[in-house]
C-alpha cells in the first residue's frame, strides 16, 4: 500500500517509520529544504520511549539524552522544595521504559536517520489534499499531483490540512507565553541547581532540566498574559524582558535568566478538540489533531503514540480497507489524547495559583500525592501501551 505523510516533524517522522514497519511504501513530504529542529529540549516519558524501543531507536535516542532521577517542585520565591517525584530507574522498572530528556534536534536526527533517503521529499510544499473512492491525492506548489492509498497530515499546529478537512479553525491562544533558552553547563555550575525542577509562582512557572548528558541546561519560563503572543520558535525576547517578568523570584533563577544570552519568546497555542480526525483516506496526526499546552510534557509523546497506533491499525490492511482502519486509529487515540490535552491545561492553572490559601492547598495536595504515588500525577499517562487498545500494560 502507498502512503504519503505530510510534515517531517517528530510526529511525521515517527508515522513514516511506523507505516514502513507495517509493510507499506511511504513518501514523506516536507516543505523545508533540509530537516532542522529548533534548539530546545523535549521530554519523553515511558509511554513514548516504549514506542521508540519497538522502532529499534531507543538506544540511539538515549545515547544523546539525560535520565533524571527525580522531578522536584519548588517555591518561586526561595526555592524551598514542595515535593519530589521519582522518574529515574524506579520509574523505568515500573513502566518498562526510561524517562528521557533530549534535545529536539537529536531526536529528529535519530528518527530521520532511520528513514531511507528515497522516501523523503524535501522542499515540497503541499497546497491541497483531496480524494475519491479509489485514492487520496496531494497537490504540491509546483503543480505536481501525488497519489496514494492514504495521506497522513502531520503538518503541525497551524495545519492547513485540518482546515481542508474540517473548515476554518484557528489555533487558540492559551493566554500563556514562555521564554526559552539553552545554557552551557559551565555558565551555571556555581548555582547548585536541582537536576530537574519546576518552580511554581503566581501567574508564572519555570522548568529547567539538562540535555546532552548534562552539557546544556534547558530553561522554559512560562507566564500568564492577556497580550496575544506570536506562536514562533525563533522570535527573540527584548533585552532584559525575562528579568522584568520574573522580578523577585529566587536569585538562582534570575541568575540563570540573566546569563542566558539569547532568549526566545513564544506564545503557547492549542487546538480545540475535534470529534474526529479523519475523512475517508486522510487523517490528522500529532499537533494538527490535538496541540496542547506543554505543562505535562506530553505533546511529543502523544504524537509518537499516534504514529504507533496508526501503524498498528494499518498492519495487514488492503487499500480498500483504509477508511475503516483510520476509524479504528481515531477511536483508539482521540479519547486518550483529548484527556491528556485537558489535564495539561488544568496543570497550568494549578501551577499559577496566587500565594495564600489556594497555593497552600495545592502544595498540600502535591505532598499527599507524593506519599501515595511516588511517580506523581504526570505518570497517569505512562502505563498506556498503544498496542493494547489504550489499556494500561502490565510491567
Amino acid at each position: 500500500m502507498r502512503a504519503i505523510v505530510v510534515g517531517a516533524g517528530i510526529g511525521g517522522l515517527t508515522a513514516t517509520l511506523s507505516l514502513r514497519r507495517a509493510g507499506h511504501e511511504v513518501t514523506l513530504v516536507e516543505q523545508s529544504r533540509r530537516l532542522s529542529e529548533i534548539g530546545a529540549g523535549i521530554q519523553l516519558a515511558p509511554n513514548a520511549t516504549r514506542v521508540l524501543r519497538r522502532l529499534d531507536l531507543l538506544d540511539a535516542v538515549a545515547e544523546q539524552a539525560t535520565r533524571p532521577a527525580h522531578m522536584s517542585f519548588r517555591t518561586w520565591s526561595d526555592g524551598s522544595e514542595i515535593c519530589r517525584y521519582v522518574i529515574g530507574r524506579e520509574a523505568e522498572e515500573e513502566f518498562g521504559a526510561p524517562y528521557l530528556q533530549v534535545h529536539r534536534a537529536d531526536l529528529q536526527r535519530a528518527l530521520a536517520a532511520a528513514v531511507p533517503p528515497d522516501s523523503l521529499r524535501p522542499a515540497t510544499a503541499v497546497v491541497g489534499i483531496d480524494q475519491d473512492d479509489k485514492a487520496a491525492h496531494v497537490t504540491t506548489a509546483s503543480g505536481e499531483r501525488l497519489d496514494a492509498d492514504l495521506v497522513v497530515a502531520a503538518d503541525g499546529i497551524r495545519s492547513p490540512a485540518r482546515q481542508w478537512l474540517f473548515g476554518a479553525d484557528d489555533a487558540v491562544f492559551s493566554h500563556t507565553a514562555a521564554y526559552r533558552a539553552l545554557l552551557p553547563a559551565a555558565e551555571v555550575a556555581d548555582l547548585d541547581l536541582p537536576e530537574y525542577a519546576g518552580w511554581l509562582g503566581p501567574g508564572r512557572h519555570v522548568v529547567h532540566y539538562w540535555l546532552r548528558r548534562g552539557e546544556l541546561l534547558n530553561v522554559v519560563a512560562v507566564f500568564v498574559t492577556d497580550r496575544s503572543a506570536q506562536e514562533s520558535w525563533t522570535a527573540q525576547a527584548e533585552p532584559g524582558e525575562q528579568l522584568r517578568t520574573f522580578a523577585g523570584w529566587d536569585p538562582r533563577l534570575l541568575t540563570v535568566l540573566d546569563r542566558a544570552g539569547q532568549v526566545f519568546r513564544y506564545g503557547i497555542h492549542t487546538r480545540a478538540p475535534l470529534p474526529r480526525w479523519n475523512v475517508g483516506r486522510v487523517t490528522l496526526l500529532g499537533d494538527s489533531a490535538h496541540a496542547m499546552v506543554p505543562f505535562q510534557a506530553q505533546g511529543a509523546a502523544q504524537a509518537i503514540m499516534d504514529a504507533a497506533v496508526l501503524g498498528d491499525c494499518l498492519t495487514g490492511t488492503a487499500p480498500d480497507e483504509v477508511p475503516d482502519a483510520l476509524d479504528r486509529y481515531v477511536r483508539r487515540r482521540a479519547p486518550a489524547a483529548t484527556t491528556v490535552q485537558a489535564s495539561s491545561a488544568r496543570a497550568g492553572d494549578d501551577y499559577h495559583l496566587p500565594d495564600g490559601p489556594e497555593a497552600d492547598a495545592r502544595n498540600a495536595r502535591m505532598v499527599a500525592l507524593a506519599a501515595e504515588n511516588r511517580f506523581g500525577p504526570h505518570s497517569a499517562a505512562w502505563p498506556v501501551d498503544v498496542l493494547t487498545d489504550g489499556e494500561p500494560s502490565a510491567h
